[in-house]
Parts: structure tokens; sequence; C-alpha cells
């Protein structure tokens, strides 16, 4: 049984100038276990779906499961099963590692020994130990990047949404985050769902590939079966085979405000 299942999944945004179909209609699944990369130049609504996945935003139309919950008649039980690790990251500057992660169980409901010990064990698992009487603003980009992944495993989530999450690293910390997405999925079991612009990271990291583009998926399959259908050539890598797919490049991250 899938662990995520969309059929016709849509949103419509209504703006000054009439409404906009930011996805025209989403058909996806997701088995268990399974990492899969969601791709997409920008504006082709994959930030959107993600929203919509994560209970951020409610779909004006269409179908969805996420972890056996139903999205429109049961957002909470989607929340209670899924972890969320957003772009930008969310932890307090000012706060210790220690407090942010005990807080954060706490916020799950875990009793005041239970979150300290959670968050001890998390610590432990993402390399985190010697930080957890650092304050946040004084981690590096690697280790924060670490620290959001942490907080999104507080409760032990059947599915983790990663949304870019090597943005900004430097090539060891994007490589040591590689190594720890690999490492969650092999020992928990766990599926993931990763947005990135990066197509080697996608390729590296994902059992397979869903492209959207226009708020629809365009293609879909593992990055060896897309390159051999739309790269052209027998040397062909992925950003040839995206390029042809969408009529446009991989899109570099940026820091637009309402791209969807």
């Amino acid at each position: 049984m899938p662990v995520i299942s969309t059929a016709g999944l849509a949103r419509t945004f209504q703006t000054k100038h009439g409404p906009v179909e930011a996805v025209r209609g989403i058909d996806l699944t997701v088995r268990p276990g399974e990492i899969l990369g969601f791709l997409g130049p920008n504006g082709a609504g994959k930030t959107t779906t993600l929203r919509m996945l994560t209970t951020l935003l409610p779909p004006t139309g269409g179908a969805a499961t996420v972890a056996g919950c139903d999205l429109v008649r049961d957002p909470a039980g989607v929340r209670r099963k899924i972890g969320y690790v957003a772009q930008s990251g969310g932890v307090d500057p000012s706060v210790s590692v220690r407090e942010e992660l005990v807080t954060q169980g706490r916020l799950y409901r875990l009793g005041k020994a239970e979150a300290t010990a959670r968050a001890e064990e998390l610590a432990a698992e993402l390399g985190l130990t010697e930080l957890l009487d650092r304050k946040c603003g004084a981690l590096s980009g690697g280790q924060r990047r670490r620290l959001d992944i942490a907080m999104g495993l507080t409760h032990r989530p059947a599915v983790l949404f990663l949304d870019e999450p090597s943005t900004g690293l430097d090539p060891g910390s994007r490589a040591d985050l590689w190594d720890l997405i690999r490492r969650l999925r092999a020992d928990h079991s766990m599926t993931i769902f990763l947005t990135t612009h990066y197509l080697d990271e996608a390729e590296a990291l994902a059992d397979r590939l869903v492209v959207v583009d226009k708020g629809t998926v365009v293609a879909e399959g593992t990055a060896t079966a897309l390159k051999a259908e739309y790269g052209g050539s027998p040397g062909a890598t992925l950003q040839d085979a995206f390029i042809a797919i969408t009529g446009r490049g991989a899109a570099q991250p940026d820091a637009t405000p309402l791209a969807v």
C-alpha cells in the first residue's frame, strides 16, 4: 500500500488578476521505504504540492492520503505521522541545541524526562552530542541542517519531507547530509520525500524521480530510465533529460518568496 497517494491534487489561488492554477492535478504514489526525488523548474508547482502534502496549504481539488490519513479529512493525523524540514529551517539561535530538541519533544507531548532522553538519542544518531550545550546561532550550516533534521525526527515519523535540504551547504557538509539521508532509510525504513534543484543530488539519493511542470506530472522513473528515454544520446546526463522534459534547465535555488 502506498505511503503517499494523490489523485488530481490541485490548488488554485485567487488573485486580483483572477485565478491562478498553481497545481492543476498531481497524480503520484510513493512506496514504503522509498526515497522519492520531486523535481521541477521554478513555478512548476513543486513547492505548492509539498505545502499541500504537509498540511500547510489546503488543496482546492483532488484527493490524497499520507501515511494512511486523508489529507483533507484528517490533517492532524497526517501531521502526527510526518516530519517536515523546511528549506529555511526554524531553530532559535539564542537557545542551546539541547533546549531546542527538548522543546520540540515537549511540543509533541513527550514528558520532560522522555523529551530529554529523546534529545540525547537524536543527538547521538545525528552527530550532535558534542554540540548539545552550544547555542544554535553558533552552529555551522551543516550542523544547523542536522539539527533541523533531528527536530523533524523527534516523534519518529513514518514519512520525512525534506525541502531543498542541501541549499547553501559546502561540499563536505553536503556529502555528510547525503550519507545521513541514506542512513535514515537504511536504519529506519523511512520514506523520504525530497525536493531539490540539484540534479546530481536527486540522482545520487532518489530511488525514483517525479518531474512536474505547469502544475502536472510530466515524467517519472529512475534517473537511468529518464536519461535513456529523454536524453537523446547514450552519454546523456540527467540535466539533458530534464531540459528535454521541461524545455528548461534545472534552476538553481533562489529566494523568490512567491515561487510555487
